[in-house]
C-alpha cells in the first residue's frame, strides 16, 4: 500500500511537465530570461579647449602655467594662417584665437595683449646687412613684395633668399621661419602689428574665463580667477526656537510695605510726647 500512493505521489509532481519528464529534462526555451540589463546612457565627452594661434605667437608658457592650475581640462593648440585666425573661431575648429591685428570684430571680444616689432628681410649679402636697424625712409628705391600675394610669409621668404625684393614682417614670424640666405634688421618708421586674443562673444564660460585670465597673468589666487572664488556652502537654517520648552511666566510687580525709615537718618522717626 505505501509503495503504491508513493507511485501515485511521483505521478502528482510530475504533471505539468512534458511527457512527464523531470524537471532537468525541461527545454531551456521554458526557462524564464531575466530581463536584458539596461543600456547605460552615453557618457558626456569630457571638456577640452581649443585656441589656434599664427605664426610667431609662442604660446608655451601659457600652457604651462594651464597645465599647473586647470587639471581636468585638456588644453589643444595648433597654428593657423593668418587668413584663418578668425575662420577658425567661425567654423568650431578653435575656442579662442592668438590673432594679428587688424580682423573684423563683429561677434568677437577682441583683447590687444601686446605689439610686434617689424623688420625688414633682405637676401644675403644685402647693404642692409651692415646695420642694426634700418629706416623705412631709406629704403625708397627698393622693392617690395606683398607677402599675402606670395602665398604667405614662408613662401615670401624663400622668394626673398632668391633676390626678387624684400617684405616687411613682424620679426617674430621671421624667426619663426627663419629660411637661409636671408636676412632681417629691425625697422623703424613702419606700422607695427598687434597681436590679440580673440573668441566669439556669445561663448564665454569658465573655462574661457580661467584662460583669459592666465594669458593676461593673473595669479592662481586673484579674486577674478573663477578657480580661486571659494565654494558656496549652504547654510542651515536656524532652528525654529520659538514655542520649545516652558514659557517663562510674565513679571508680575509686587508691592512691599513702605519702609517707614526709608529715606530718614538715624532717630529721626517722631516720639510720641512724654
Amino acid at each position: 500500500m505505501a509503495g503504491f500512493m508513493d507511485w501515485e505521489f511521483a505521478e502528482v509532481m510530475l504533471q505539468g511537465y512534458p511527457g512527464g519528464r523531470y524537471c532537468e529534462d525541461v527545454p531551456s526555451d521554458n526557462i524564464p530570461q531575466s530581463p536584458a540589463p539596461d543600456e547605460s546612457p552615453e557618457q558626456e565627452a569630457p571638456r577640452v579647449l581649443r585656441f589656434a594661434y599664427v605664426a610667431g605667437v609662442t604660446p608655451g608658457k601659457w600652457i604651462r602655467r594651464w597645465e599647473e592650475r586647470v587639471l581636468d581640462v585638456p588644453l589643444e593648440s595648433f597654428m593657423a594662417d593668418d587668413g584663418a585666425q578668425v575662420e577658425v573661431l567661425r567654423n568650431g575648429s578653435a575656442e579662442l584665437s592668438f590673432a594679428r591685428l587688424p580682423v573684423e570684430r563683429e561677434g568677437l571680444n577682441v583683447i590687444p595683449l601686446y605689439e610686434e616689432q617689424p623688420v625688414v628681410v633682405a637676401p644675403k649679402g644685402h647693404e642692409i646687412s651692415v646695420f642694426e636697424e634700418v629706416a623705412l625712409a631709406d629704403l625708397g628705391e627698393e622693392t617690395f613684395l606683398d607677402v599675402a600675394e606670395m602665398g604667405g610669409p614662408e613662401a615670401a621668404l624663400q622668394v626673398v633668399a632668391s633676390g626678387a625684393g624684400l617684405v616687411i614682417l613682424p620679426m617674430s614670424v621671421a624667426r619663426h621661419f627663419n629660411v637661409k640666405d636671408t636676412v632681417a634688421r629691425r625697422l623703424t618708421g613702419a606700422p607695427g602689428t598687434e597681436i590679440a586674443l580673440v573668441w566669439p562673444a556669445d561663448s564665454t564660460d569658465e573655462v574661457i574665463e580661467e584662460f583669459i585670465g592666465i594669458v593676461r597673468g593673473r595669479t592662481a589666487q586673484s579674486s577674478r580667477q573663477p578657480s580661486a572664488q571659494p565654494a558656496k556652502v549652504k547654510k542651515d537654517p536656524k532652528p525654529d526656537r520659538r514655542g520649545t520648552g516652558a514659557k517663562k511666566a510674565p513679571k508680575v510687580a509686587q508691592r512691599y510695605a513702605p519702609n517707614p525709615d526709608k529715606g530718614r537718618g538715624k532717630g529721626s522717626r517722631k516720639k510720641g510726647k512724654r
